[in-house]
Formats: C-alpha cells, sequence, structure tokens
C-alpha cells in the first residue's frame, strides 16, 4: 500500500464538454443532480431545493452506504468555480475538498477541471480512501456529466 508521502494530495480530471458552462454548473451546483453524474456511485440521495448560491452555504447529502455529510461551501463564481468540504453532520470540516472549474470555450463549449485536494485532511480514518481518489476516478464524474450536459 503507497504511503501518504508516495501519493499526491492534489488530484485533477479536466476534460472538454460540447455543452454551455450555465447548463453545466446547474448539474454541479445542484445537490439533488449530483448522483446522477457521480461516477464512483458514491452518493445516494440529496434533498431538493438545496442549489449553492454562495460561500458559508452547507448542503447535505446521503451517502450510497447511508451515511449523511454537510458539505460546506468554501469557494463559489457562479457559472466558473465551485468547490466544498464534507464533514460529518455537525462536525467541523475534515479538510479534504471537491472543487469544479469551469472554463467557456467559447458559446457551446466549455473546458471543465475536477480537482480532489486533501492537503489538509486530518482525520486519519479517511486517508485511505484519500489516497484511493485518483484522477481516474474524477474522470468518471466528468464522462457522466457529460453525458447529461450533451443530452439535456
Amino acid at each position: 500500500m503507497p504511503t501518504d508521502d508516495d501519493v499526491p494530495r492534489v488530484v485533477s480530471a479536466e476534460r472538454e464538454i460540447d455543452a454551455p458552462a450555465e447548463r453545466i454548473f446547474e448539474l454541479i451546483a445542484d445537490p439533488a443532480e449530483q448522483p446522477r453524474w457521480d461516477g464512483n456511485d458514491n452518493l445516494g440521495q440529496a434533498p431538493t431545493g438545496q442549489r449553492v448560491h454562495a460561500v458559508g452555504e452547507v448542503f447535505t447529502m446521503t451517502l450510497a452506504n447511508g451515511a449523511l455529510r454537510e458539505n460546506h461551501v468554501v469557494e463559489f463564481a457562479e457559472g466558473r468555480r465551485i468547490a466544498w468540504r464534507p464533514a460529518d453532520p455537525g462536525a467541523a470540516p475534515a479538510g479534504h475538498q471537491w472543487a469544479w472549474d469551469l472554463e467557456p470555450v467559447d458559446a457551446t463549449r466549455t473546458r471543465v477541471t475536477h480537482t480532489y485536494d486533501w492537503t489538509d485532511l486530518t482525520d486519519e480514518k479517511r486517508f485511505e480512501r484519500a489516497r484511493g481518489t485518483t484522477s481516474d476516478m474524477l474522470r468518471a464524474s466528468l464522462d457522466r456529466l457529460t453525458a447529461l450536459a450533451e443530452t439535456s
């Protein structure tokens, strides 16, 4: 098993999607849509009505294993960037972060970058899963997001 020193603490994947940034961002910023594009089948469901609009908001998600997560929005630029840090209910975020950056190529195409950063993760119980999160896993979510965005 690789040690923490052998594994990058920031991984990302990038893809150009044949859809406008606004359409893609709606799929990301609405937690109820996230299980549809989660390429790792980790997300179970999220209540509707939680569409993110600003830093400081918290949205909830039930994972596929039944665990509840509160996701604290730490970066937000409408249509361009969103990042959140997961936490157990009522707890401070553990330090890992999921982020999405959207860069319009033109009116109908967007370059999307998905990043997982566990640089500040302090909960050692989460290290194994963090080490196992690869750019291929992020790419799987990008592929499913692409399929949804290009057909809606």
